[in-house]
């Protein structure tokens, strides 16, 4: 067994969800919840079959980000995953629906952050996921200021009533 940590590399202004799921008719799910929850979003989605034909499989609105999602699915170089490259929307709009999604076995992270991956490869070549290092280290516990900042930031974004 051989260890790898790879980057996930995306524009900035894009949030990216990474999971595990099963079956072929997944790309075509997973777009269709995105679309459900949010028109306006622009998105790349790639799955990577593990049988069968063992391709990429492809969907989004956006060929910039949907290449950006194969790029990375070709680096991991795991079985049954699958990334979605997201701008103009936020994680948390289609989490919950992803997580019902009956061919979704689970999400390794949803974020904006700098994301490495823990890939594990048998003798093979074939790679499995074990985890994701997701952003940086904490730096401190929030004081008074910090939380009037988190939830002033929250109320500007739309997420909290004013």
């Amino acid at each position: 067994m051989k260890l790898e940590l790879k980057k996930i590399n995306f524009p900035g202004d894009a949030n990216i969800i990474l999971g595990q799921a099963h079956f072929i008719k997944t790309i075509e799910d997973i777009y269709e919840i995105i679309v459900s929850s949010n028109p306006a979003a622009k998105f790349g989605i790639a799955f990577s079959e593990a049988s069968g034909d063992c391709l990429i499989r492809t969907e989004g609105n956006d060929e910039e980000l949907i290449n950006i999602a194969v790029q990375n699915l070709i680096s991991l170089s795991c079985g049954h995953s699958f990334i979605i490259v997201l701008k103009d929307a936020f994680p948390i709009n289609v989490l919950n629906s992803l997580k019902n999604c009956q061919e979704v076995v689970s999400i390794f992270c949803a974020t904006a952050n700098n994301v490495k991956v823990v890939v594990s490869y048998d003798d093979e070549g074939n790679g499995g996921i074990l985890g994701v290092i997701d952003g940086l280290k904490p730096k401190g516990v929030e004081n008074l200021e910090d939380k009037s900042k988190r939830k002033a930031f929250l109320r500007k974004i739309g997420y909290k009533l004013g």
